[in-house]
């Protein structure tokens, strides 16, 4: 018993992180139809510099610079390069793959500078860990699931309650009639990037503390894991990124949990199980667990 709660426990502090991760590209997909594999790159980029600058400014200001930084990337990155060259009813297709190229230079630049070090962040946490019950678990991942579900309720009240939800929620809808309403889309969907780019800074950090070594050039990876939960829940849906990241994060835990009963699968089962999972959901629910079929009139 003691076993699955710890594993249970360690699951939802994963999905947790994986609900900012996902975020991000829901929030991208929503505001411009790109799906962005830059999103990993950007995620690395926040917990490097967090990394190089908690010595000067400490945690919480390296956290700040970090988070401001990495916002501002994404936004530039939207508003300067995939926005560049105007309206154009296939851009969507030919920026995502941009995002493809901008994640190799980024990610390239970053592993020559970090090479094979483990970086630490400096969080607050360390290793210490704290006893729930019959189970000890480390503080942060207690820190991750309560940071996380303070930031994913903000965000959640960003989109119901604020003129710049309403308008991304609009323009999610309609474009070309959000834009005659006097939505205006370039502001929308750069601050959209921009607030990926800072939940990805922010998940670094509960990506890179204790258990896990430390930050390493391969940590952006980690967001590909994300990735499936974004799809599961529908690629439009925040509520469907947050109910598939927790659906991740239980499974890989299960699977690492109980590796022993399912050698079976291999001993490398566990990397791949988020995207079986992913392809069992999609054989039974194609548009995702939160998806719906679009209404289009002919």
């Amino acid at each position: 018993m003691t076993t699955l709660l710890d594993t249970l426990f360690n699951g939802l502090a994963l999905g947790a992180v994986y609900a900012l991760v996902a975020l991000g590209f829901v929030i991208i997909f929503k505001a411009s139809g790109v799906m962005n594999f830059a999103h990993g790159s950007l995620l690395l980029l926040g917990g490097y510099l967090t990394a190089v600058l908690h010595d000067d400014l400490g945690f919480a200001g390296a956290l700040a610079v970090s988070v401001l930084a990495t916002a501002a990337v994404a936004g530039a990155m939207d508003r300067f390069l995939l926005q560049a060259g105007g309206p154009d009813p296939h851009g969507a297709h030919v920026q995502t793959i941009v995002t493809i190229g901008v994640d190799i230079l980024i990610l390239t630049d970053l592993s020559r500078r970090i090479g094979g070090d483990l970086l630490s962040l400096g969080d607050p946490w360390g290793d210490s860990v704290s006893a729930l019950g019959p189970v000890t678990v480390a503080d942060s991942r207690i820190a991750a699931i309560v940071v996380s579900g303070v930031v994913i309720a903000g965000v959640f009240a960003l989109f119901r309650y604020t003129s710049w939800g309403l308008s991304l929620r609009a323009a999610a809808e309609d474009v070309e009639a959000a834009s005659l309403m006097g939505v205006r889309l370039v502001r929308i969907r750069m601050l959209a990037w921009c607030l990926a780019g800072a939940l990805a800074a922010l998940a670094a950090v509960f990506l890179a503390a204790f258990p896990a070594p430390g930050l390493e050039r391969t940590t952006g990876q980690i967001a590909l894991k994300a990735f499936p939960a974004a799809i599961l829940g529908g690629m439009a849906s925040p509520p469907g990124a947050l109910a598939g990241s927790l659906l991740i994060g239980m499974t890989e835990a299960l699977v690492a949990g109980y590796q022993s009963d399912l050698h079976v699968l291999g001993e490398g089962f566990g990397d791949v199980a988020p995207y079986a999972v992913m392809v069992l959901v999609l054989l039974v629910r194609p548009t995702g667990l939160f998806g719906g079929k679009a209404a289009v009139r002919v």
